[in-house]
């Protein structure tokens, strides 16, 4: 078992390596030019060998596994699934980090080594029958090829959750700004220098669309279905409805934030109210027990030295 938890855990950690290598690739620039420059100004000989060696080793060895597997998970997952995993990516918020085949290059790699640890387990427990063996191989690879799904699941939940958090109050500056004069465009801007989460990023891209020539009503629906929360659909509806018919901006603003204003104090009653059922459980089964023991316990010694006596 405790070879497992090592292998498991280096596999944990050149993922999160892989990860976090291309997350800082998509943002530095490192080229081989700059690679050359910096070796000539050591006063070295520089050979190819000596260049391929100064990379990291996630560069140098996982990154290339890694395009091979993206390549080969490309060749074989049909078009409809890349489509859907580039829109849960978009989802997640992870556009620039990460693609569709890289997506499904880190759930074959996981598969393969949650059915390597599969066997390692049937091989280390040897009184359970063969049958059972191949369970435990196919258990393995099977939670390996899911868990990164479930961990793209989270960034989704993670991401909507700290929209609809920034929303009210994204949607009060943009009302204070647009009454101020300000138009959309030019209030978006500001929100989105004025923070820096999930929402004013969207509100920087969207803006950024439509500095290219995209129209305003598509670059909104265009930012709303790369978050899918309600709140921020329903927001974008009004937006265009009030374009299209030349309804004052200001006034839709206003209701706009009133309404998100009170969904929020809305969903923080909710919460509230649902917090004496979520405690209960801890308190049941991990409070109440100790309380009992703490308080009967001297009182049971008691009674047994009684008993003995």
């Amino acid at each position: 078992m405790g070879w497992i938890g090592l292998i498991g855990g280096i596999v944990v950690i050149a993922l999160v390596a892989i990860m976090v290598m291309r997350a800082r690739s998509a943002g530095e620039s490192n080229s081989i030019e700059d690679r050359l420059n910096e070796l000539a100004a050591l006063g070295k000989p520089v050979t190819l060998e000596e260049l391929e060696l100064s990379q990291p080793f996630v560069e140098r060895v996982l990154m290339p596994m890694m395009e091979g597997a993206s390549r080969l998970a490309q060749r074989f997952t049909p078009q409809q699934t890349l489509e859907a995993a580039q829109q849960k990516i978009d989802l997640a918020g992870m556009t620039h980090k990460l693609k569709p085949p890289q997506f499904f290059a880190i759930r074959i790699i996981a598969g393969v080594v949650g059915g390597v640890i599969g066997i390692l387990g049937a091989r280390f427990v040897t009184s359970i029958p063969t049958i059972q063996r191949l369970g435990l191989l196919v258990a393995g690879a099977g939670l390996g090829f899911y868990l990164p799904t479930a961990w793209l699941g989270s960034k989704i939940k993670q991401r909507q959750a700290e929209v609809l958090k920034a929303l009210p109050d994204a949607l009060d500056l943009l009302t204070i700004c647009v009454e101020a004069g300000l138009g959309f465009d030019a209030a978006m801007s500001k929100v989105a220098e004025k923070w820096n989460n999930e929402l004013s990023m969207a509100f920087a891209r969207a803006v950024q669309e439509m500095q290219l020539g995209k129209l305003r009503r598509e670059a909104l629906r265009s930012m709303a279905n790369s978050m899918d929360v309600g709140d921020v659909t329903s927001f974008v509806a009004a937006i265009i409805q009030a374009d299209q018919l030349g309804v004052s901006m200001a006034k839709v603003m206003r209701i706009q934030s009133d309404t998100m204003r009170m969904k929020r104090r809305q969903r923080a009653e909710e919460k509230a109210r649902q917090a004496p059922v979520k405690m209960m459980f801890p308190l049941v089964f991990f409070i109440f027990p100790t309380i009992m023991i703490i308080l009967l316990g001297p009182a049971i010694l008691q009674i047994k030295d009684l008993g003995s006596s």
